[in-house]
């Protein structure tokens, strides 16, 4: 049969493609229900298993079980890669290679997880004992019991447990798309390789030697990281970029002794008052960081990115009543917010409050400062305009303590302490095309049309792999925006977590 119309002829060949990529979807769907059971029991099991960033043990503990799980599910080659450095927290590696496939996505998560204080958690809830609640425990969620084999859980309940969402979820909702596939006979359109990696939360210092290392085997078409949370919205995202990250720790020096306040107050300079002093000459009424050129090598946004940021849907108001809250710190929307540079007071510590308050004045009061980087923002320019600016205030700097020299020769002192595991922004165009087919396959697989972000709040080190691999990433998120990753009752909606799973199957069978 002729057809006249060319025109015509593509409308039905896409047509077919998109009914088929559609039944397809419902199948993966359908089965990750039929296994909904199967993989929470697994998924409880890795989050048992503490993986605090600072313990090598519970990190080793955690990579022979990923491995483990992973060659469960049929992935080959699984292998525990490290750099030169025996210490190092292992990538837990595996790939599915296709005959006659010719294109290759690295898939990324990592396994280790942020320091916890079981103190602080709500009343039932452990950390490393995972537990079921019909929803956030601030919303009144209440505590519900693991479900029987063969019992559907409920999507709107959460898990609770360090990891749950950043982001032992993402290692989980990789695994289990090819494992979903493979228990279909649906043979994946790219070559698929897992990372998993075991250091992130420490700021991944190995990352790039491990990456220069194993150079040959991590070659690929472009890394998809699965970290950080969906938007506000609950819409899912696809994430081009994410800022840079670096922190300094600032000491302002006072008397060698503690001194009473009313025998030496007005007298003798308060180092609380004047850190306090120095944190406020940092910003202005506006929110707007006046340290000398923060801004000023700010790479400036493309016309795509600007266009993608007009149609991202405003959650202003949500979070303010989420959040309880009325005044917000830049008067603009906050994805426009998170493309600028900016910087956070982490923590002050001095003297004692509450039932530990006195009338002193302290020998020193410490603030921990957090920068967060955007594309053009170099970290050690960076930290340098901060301590040119804490030196234009008056006050001589150092690195240590100082002598009794430096104190009798300066009126004001503060120590200053750079973070030297620090990492640049990185972002992908916009118009990358292999990002535009994933976009593509997370409309045909879930029938969503992703938000694209051009850089997101949070920070990971994924300029190594443009700069090691000369490889693109994209971040596509899972979790819940409201999680409390890196906070006491970290938790993760079960919503999120099965749609993560039909996600990645989606991208794992990309469309041409």
């Amino acid at each position: 049969m002729k057809y006249k119309n060319i025109g015509v002829l593509f409308l039905m060949i896409s047509s077919a493609i998109a009914n088929a990529q559609s039944s397809q979807s419902i199948q993966i769907k359908n089965n990750i229900q039929q296994n909904e059971f199967q993989i929470m029991e697994s998924f409880k099991e890795l989050l048992a298993i503490p993986n605090i960033a600072a313990d090598p043990v519970g990190l080793e503990h955690n990579a022979n079980w990923i491995a483990n799980y992973m060659q469960s599910k049929g992935i080959q080659k699984v292998q525990l890669l490290k750099d030169d450095n025996t210490l190092t927290p292992a990538v837990v590696y595996g790939e599915v290679m296709t005959p006659g496939v010719t294109e290759t996505v690295i898939f990324y998560a990592h396994y280790d997880g942020q320091p916890v204080d079981s103190t602080k958690w709500a009343k039932g809830l452990h950390p490393f004992k995972p537990s079921l609640y019909t929803d956030l425990i601030s919303n009144g969620g209440l505590p519900i019991s693991w479900p029987n084999k063969g019992t559907a859980f409920d999507l709107q309940s959460r898990i609770y447990g360090r990891g749950a969402s950043d982001d032992k979820a993402g290692v989980m909702a990789i695994i289990n798309a090819y494992a979903i596939l493979a228990q279909l006979n649906i043979k994946p359109t790219i070559n698929i390789k897992f990372f998993f990696e075991g250091e992130e939360e420490a700021g991944s210092p190995h990352l790039s030697a491990l990456l220069k290392k194993h150079k040959s085997l991590l070659e690929s078409d472009i890394w998809v990281i699965c970290d950080g949370p969906v938007h506000q919205s609950g819409k899912k995202q696809i994430v081009y970029g994410v800022r840079g990250d670096t922190h300094l720790e600032m000491t302002v020096f006072g008397p060698k002794r503690p001194l009473h306040s009313g025998h030496y107050g007005n007298w003798v300079l308060n180092p609380a008052m004047e850190l306090a002093r120095l944190l406020a000459s940092m910003k202005n009424e506006k929110g707007e960081v006046t340290i000398a050129g923060f801004y000023d090598d700010v790479t400036p946004l493309t016309v795509s990115e600007k266009e993608a940021l007009a149609n991202i849907p405003s959650v202003d108001a949500q979070l303010k009543n989420e959040l309880g809250i009325l005044a917000t710190e830049r008067n603009i929307p906050l994805n426009d917010a998170l493309q600028f540079p900016s910087l956070n007071v982490n923590g002050i510590q001095s003297a004692g409050v509450g039932k530990y308050s006195a009338n002193v004045i302290p020998t020193k009061a410490i603030a921990s400062i957090d920068l967060r980087l955007v594309k053009g923002n170099d970290w050690k320019r960076q930290q340098e305009k901060v301590i040119n600016h804490i030196k234009s205030q008056g006050f001589f700097v150092t690195d240590k303590e100082p002598t009794d020299e430096q104190r009798k020769q300066n009126n004001k002192i503060c120590m200053v302490v750079v973070d030297k595991n620090s990492y640049n922004a990185q972002k992908t165009s916009m118009d990358n095309l292999f990002a535009k087919r994933i976009t593509k396959a997370m409309q045909l697989g879930l029938g969503v049309n992703p938000i694209l972000l051009p850089t997101v709040g949070g920070s990971l080190p994924l300029f190594v792999f443009e700069q090691e691999l000369k490889t693109a990433p994209i971040t596509v998120p899972i979790a819940n925006h409201d999680n409390n990753q890196h906070a006491e009752n970290e938790n993760l909606k079960l919503k999120n977590f099965f749609e993560g799973i039909q996600i990645f199957s989606a991208i794992m069978t990309l469309p041409k």
